[in-house]
């Protein structure tokens, strides 16, 4: 999807470059595309924050983060390339005034300047009016949007129509790092490369799917941000649809974003609307108690540090997601996602359909489906589920079930899995926007699941508890029990 390599040098402006996504994910992401010579020799890398900090003191922060989130041992010699391109600029973002001094910096740079906003949303509308004061956008210029873009239909036209006063859309990169997943990506090639899949890819073949993203760890100390959004706006409104609008679109005319945005978009269009008429039957929303984790006792959601004892914030939800259009009609995806589940685990689980008669009945009575895995983390690979014959010579055909498994780690293993935040990175440097999240499909996702939220609203319901270190409330189960199914753990 991108060019190896860079097509200009460039300024990467990082708004918040002290914060948490920064330090955890930004800055090692941009050291890797270093160590891979993918960065211009010329571009620098602008780290503006609120505290006063000298170059050096910069530098040393950059190099402690670097240190801890980088898996692999630093080479020195990158290393010293890297802090070569650091600068940093002390900067109130709410204060037009100070943008200046930002431009003082960039004035000695690159034309073309890449500005990250990883920032609060609520601030983003600041930094455009700030960068628009010191006359710092230019049409080769690009921004890059964090998530959540608001936290409903309503904020994120609000958010968005703040930064498009600035910023046209063709210029916007609106970030969802589940894009930039190998695994993820990989869906494509599954679906339009392997004729297996493509010619049985819809509801004559298939009998429902399964996504899942369990999270074993709890709002680590974000009780602040989270209470106020709850899994539905944190994980299913983005990632979980972007997942599902890749795995049931349309093949796109090519690659290039505006095909493949058009076809997401339409999937999630094409979905089943859920309102307080069906929310009971078709979403369940719960939140943990306390329970055990690998051992050890974890505090439930209410007892968490900070807690507000009456807090009624969704921490786990699962649908039943419908597609209204002629390939999936009558094939439910089901999405479950939570936090202080099992494990770390995130999978897609497509179920074709039996075989329409078994002439194995001797040795297998009931012939199950075959099953399609995709395992997006932690262990990312695809894996197959069918019969094979038990080899021997008995007079009576044995069969049994077996597992066809390409396992990244395992299949290329003189290879380093990217990591999504590398991958991203490379493609805003190189100006591709397929990879993110047009306007138009963030607020198709919040039409969807306002309606949602606002039926558990209407309807009084309540999240159903659940033990800490369990799959989640025993409604879930139910919900897809009902339709003679279980979920895959």
């Amino acid at each position: 999807m991108s060019n190896l390599d860079c097509q200009s040098a460039s300024e990467i402006v990082i708004f918040g470059a002290l914060g948490d996504l920064s330090r955890r994910k930004l800055l090692p992401a941009l050291y890797q595309l270093e160590v891979c010579g993918l960065i211009n020799e010329n571009s620098r890398i602008v780290g503006a924050a609120r505290p006063e900090h000298t170059l050096e003191e910069f530098k040393t922060i950059v190099l402690e983060n670097l240190n801890t989130f980088v898996k692999e041992q630093l080479n020195d010699e990158v290393v010293t390339r890297f802090m070569n391109r650091l600068v940093y600029q002390e900067l109130d973002f709410k204060d037009s005034s100070s943008f200046t001094k930002l431009a003082d910096t960039l004035a000695t740079g690159n034309d073309t300047r890449i500005y990250y906003f990883s920032t609060a949303p609520s601030i983003f509308g600041d930094i455009c009016k700030g960068l628009h004061h010191a006359d710092l956008i230019q049409d080769q210029d690009r921004v890059v949007m964090e998530k959540p873009i608001g936290h409903s239909l309503e904020s994120s036209i609000d958010i968005n129509n703040q930064v498009s006063d600035y910023f046209k859309e063709n210029q916007t990169y609106r970030i969802d790092h589940y894009l930039g997943k190998e695994t993820v990506l990989n869906l494509l090639v599954l679906r339009f490369a392997n004729s297996l899949f493509s010619n049985n890819w819809d509801r004559d073949s298939i009998d429902h799917v399964q996504i899942t993203v369990a999270e074993s760890v709890g709002i680590e100390g974000r009780w602040g941000f989270y209470d106020g959004a709850g899994q539905m706006r944190d994980m299913v409104q983005n990632h979980m649809l972007q997942v599902l609008s890749l795995l049931a679109m349309e093949p796109p005319a090519d690659l290039s974003a505006e095909s493949v945005r058009i076809e997401k978009l339409k999937v999630v269009k094409a979905l089943k609307p859920i309102n307080k008429d069906n929310i009971k039957e078709k979403a369940v929303r719960g939140q943990y108690s306390d329970g055990f984790l690998e051992g050890s006792a974890v505090p439930g959601y209410l007892n968490e540090e900070d807690a507000n004892e009456n807090s009624n914030t969704e921490t786990f939800v699962a649908i039943k997601a419908e597609i209204d259009n002629w390939r999936w009609t009558g094939v439910p995806f089901y999405l479950r996602t939570g936090k202080r589940m099992p494990k770390k685990h995130s999978e897609i689980v497509v179920h074709f359909k039996k075989p329409p008669h078994n002439i194995f009945k001797d040795s297998y009575s009931d012939l199950p489906a075959n099953k399609l895995t995709i395992r997006l983390q932690p262990d990312e690979g695809v894996e197959l589920q069918m019969m094979n014959k038990i080899p021997g010579i008995a007079s009576q055909m044995r069969i049994q079930e077996n597992k066809l498994d390409l396992s990244f780690s395992d299949t290329y293993q003189d290879q380093r899995v990217v990591d999504a935040y590398e991958r991203l990175m490379l493609e805003i440097l190189n100006g591709n926007q397929s990879l993110f999240v047009s306007r138009d499909e963030v607020e198709a996702a919040w039409i969807w699941a306002d309606s949602i939220i606002d039926a558990w609203k209407t309807t009084g319901e309540s999240p159903k508890p659940y033990a800490a270190g369990s799959w989640g409330p025993v409604s879930s189960i139910s919900l897809i029990a009902r339709d003679d199914r279980q979920w895959v753990e």
